[in-house]
């Protein structure tokens, strides 16, 4: 039996499905290919921490996002610590979002 899935894996996974007892088939994708599919991971993650359903679970699709930003990070030329120092300077100018503040529109003057 064969079962096709054609996304972005964490690096140990083939080894685990060897362990397993069955036969993965992979390729290494070049840099263009590597965004696209980063892209599409993402969007992937997003809907996990959507379904998520205990805070636990949250919790455990939360990692899988930042582990997925810090690939992007790396892809790009920098680290998370980077992306970390942009979100902090990013608060300290515009806030964060603890706040809850929905603006729902603003009237000219």
């Amino acid at each position: 039996m064969e079962q096709v899935y054609d996304k972005l894996v964490r690096d140990k996974i083939p080894e685990i499905i060897e362990a397993n007892g069955e036969k993965p088939v992979t390729r290494v994708l070049d840099d263009a290919e590597y965004w696209e599919y980063l892209l599409k991971k993402d969007q992937e993650e997003l809907e996990e921490v959507r379904e998520a359903t205990s805070i636990l679970e949250r919790k455990k699709e939360l990692a899988d996002k930042l582990e997925l930003i810090r690939a992007m990070a790396i892809y790009n030329g920098f680290s998370l610590e980077d992306i970390l120092e942009e979100a902090n300077q990013k608060e300290q100018k515009n806030g964060g979002f603890s706040k809850r503040i929905l603006l729902e529109k603003v009237i000219e003057k």
